[in-house]
């Protein structure tokens, strides 16, 4: 062997003399290994694993199921006046969203993952708004089924969706801004015809609502499912933006 190559390979730690066992060699596979650039499945789409997956799977059908349910409990922080103003119009506004007949997008037909987007906002929404106050905490010890474990769950979320867990939170600050049927936010906590439309529609909703324990059984059982719809509603709101701000 020539004393260029042997220099190389000493200085690579690729190279052992006679009598020397593997472990050299494995030592360096170990090294070189090491400095290989960790999987990637680009900068927006997060690497997750199998069991982070399934749970949040689990953790999304779960709350499909229970939406009709949830959206109440939306109702009772919109109508609590023992609740801050801001927070109840966060409520409000998230009820609009998910009762909005203009909420609709091309795949609704899909009566399982097309209403995730709303499941986590609802609850994005009201964890964000509620704050550290004794009446906001009172109201958070009323509901532990939606409230407890919040945090995790969220961040569970945050960990698969990646990006579009960060456009649902860009939402919430316009959730009071935002206009159903003609009439701003603020109109259905001051106006009590206005309420009880919201309310009635609400009911509309809760009754009509296609999703339960049997439909979902055999619906939705990988994540990508329910992100992949919400990167459609994504676009397409982008695009009904784009047209709106050219007209």
């Amino acid at each position: 062997m020539g004393s260029g190559f042997r220099a190389l390979t000493e200085r690579s730690g690729l190279y052992f003399p006679c009598g020397v066992g593997t472990h050299r060699v494995r030592a360096s596979v170990s090294k070189l290994a090491f400095l290989e650039a960790p999987p990637s499945r680009g900068t927006h789409i997060p690497v997750t694993s199998i069991a982070a997956e399934s749970k949040f799977v689990e953790l999304v059908r779960g709350w499909l199921v229970s939406l009709p349910h949830d959206l109440k409990i939306a109702f009772d922080a919109m109508d609590d006046e023992n609740l801050p103003r801001p927070v109840r119009e966060v409520a409000a506004g998230v009820i609009a969203y998910v009762v909005s007949p203009n909420d609709g997008v091309s795949d609704r037909h899909d009566a399982v993952a097309s209403y995730a987007d709303d499941v986590v906002l609802l609850r994005i929404a009201l964890q964000k708004a509620l704050g550290p106050g004794q009446d906001e905490q009172s109201f958070r010890d009323r509901f532990p089924e939606l409230f407890d474990g919040l945090d995790e769950s969220l961040t569970l979320c945050k960990s698969i969706m990646g990006e579009l867990m960060t456009w649902l939170e860009s939402k919430v600050p316009t959730l009071p801004t935002i206009e159903y049927k003609g009439k701003k936010i603020t109109k259905y906590l001051d106006d009590d015809e206005a309420r009880e439309q919201l309310f009635e529609d609400g009911l509309v909703f809760r009754t009509d609502y296609p999703v339960d324990e049997k439909t979902i059984t055999d619906k939705l059982k990988k994540a990508t499912t329910i992100t992949d719809v919400m990167r459609r509603r994504q676009a397409e709101e982008a695009r009904a933006k784009g047209v709106k701000a050219r007209a």
